[in-house]
């Protein structure tokens, strides 16, 4: 690495920090974690507990975010010591650019973090499949796309909960549903949502023509104890059936399956992944609060458009990304123009280029 590439990238990493810091705001934040950390040695804090976990961890995050900056902070301070001394010994640069390189990551990392500040980006995500038109080929490419989030979630050490899984007749699978466990995973995943479109010569065509598939992806954010969201019960009616298995999977003998539909919306939802019909209705119900909860958002998101007079359909529900086996390859997000041509990549997992692509673009936006 040359000189003047290092100059660059130290000084894009001191305009990232200053930007961290105007976003930040640490010395204000701490005046905030102060205040929080006397409130909660109130002798009577846990009085309303709900109310006291929203304080607890709203003083956690605030904490870690700016610990986190002075870290980084202190590295760069470092990193610029170390290039000082490193000038005049060009034997040291193969660990100077180690750093570098390490540096630029870690900022990279936080600068999303940063990004991700809505109010349940920090929560697990609930992950939908649902295949388009088309039979067996759609059906197949929604279990592409099953392999795909099964192994992003593998990529970032989340841990996947199959809530629901409805085989294909033939191939692939009708419907399914993923809790993705781990910190941020809605916030990243959120920006999943939508059509996603295949182009390929397809394995069940015997004259090998192109086809066209399209599965929708549905992401919502896991309800926790701390969101209030109550359902009564003469608004859902509840079913149960046997559990179908996925893959080959043995399946129950008893009717275990729950399926409820919340009667105003229409909304269905179906768990079939436990034994018991208690756990697996008490999943459903989560589920049920989860969905409802986008519904919520995305009625406030469309408020919102119409108020600054955007045209534009609601991402989830139209076309974000085409995947193209052929005649060439290439994975093209719609709503950011980025792509990428090593398809297997994208198909292995690695789609962290496209959900950070997304997630700038809207901080842009705003």
């Amino acid at each position: 690495m040359e000189r003047y590439e290092i100059h660059k990238m130290i000084e894009q990493f001191k305009d990232s920090l200053t930007g961290f810091e105007r976003a930040i705001q640490p010395k204000k934040q701490e005046e905030t974690i102060q205040a929080l950390n006397e409130k909660m040695q109130d002798p009577h804090f846990w009085d309303q507990p709900n109310e006291a976990r929203k304080v607890a961890q709203e003083a956690t995050t605030l904490r870690a975010k700016v610990d986190r900056y002075y870290e980084l902070t202190q590295k760069y301070d470092q990193l610029i010591e170390w290039f000082e001394i490193s000038e005049e010994q060009t034997e040291e640069w193969d660990i100077l650019e180690q750093d570098l390189h390490e540096l630029d990551a870690e900022l990279k990392a936080f600068e999303l973090e940063i990004i991700l500040n809505g109010p349940y980006d920090e929560n697990n995500a609930i992950l939908e499949i649902h295949p388009g038109a088309g039979g067996t080929e759609s059906q197949d490419w929604a279990d592409m796309l099953y392999r795909l989030y099964t192994r992003y979630a593998q990529r970032k050490n989340y841990k996947v909960e199959v809530l629901d899984y409805q085989s294909g007749d033939e191939a692939g699978l009708k419907s399914a549903t993923l809790k993705i466990k781990g910190p941020y995973a809605y916030g990243y995943l959120k920006a999943e949502r939508g059509v996603h479109r295949l182009v390929r010569i397809s394995p069940f065509d015997s004259n090998a023509r192109r086809h066209t598939s399209f599965v929708s992806i549905d992401v919502m954010p896991e309800i926790n104890d701390e969101i209030d969201f109550e359902i009564k019960e003469d608004e859902i009616k509840v079913d149960v059936f046997r559990s179908s298995g996925a893959g080959g999977q043995s399946v129950n003998t008893t009717d275990s399956a729950v399926r409820i539909t919340h009667l105003p919306t229409n909304t269905v939802v179906t768990c079939q992944n436990e034994r018991s019909q208690i756990k697996n209705r008490e999943t459903a119900m989560g589920l049920l609060k989860a969905k409802l909860l986008q519904i919520k958002i995305r009625e406030q998101e469309a408020e919102l458009k119409q108020i600054k007079g955007e045209q534009k359909d609601i991402a989830w529900g139209s076309q974000i990304r085409s995947y193209v086996f052929h005649p060439y390859q290439m994975v093209k997000d719609h709503r950011t123009n980025y792509e990428v041509g090593q398809i297997d990549m994208v198909m292995d997992g690695d789609i962290d280029g496209f959900i950070n692509a997304f997630l700038k673009a809207g901080e842009m936006n705003e």
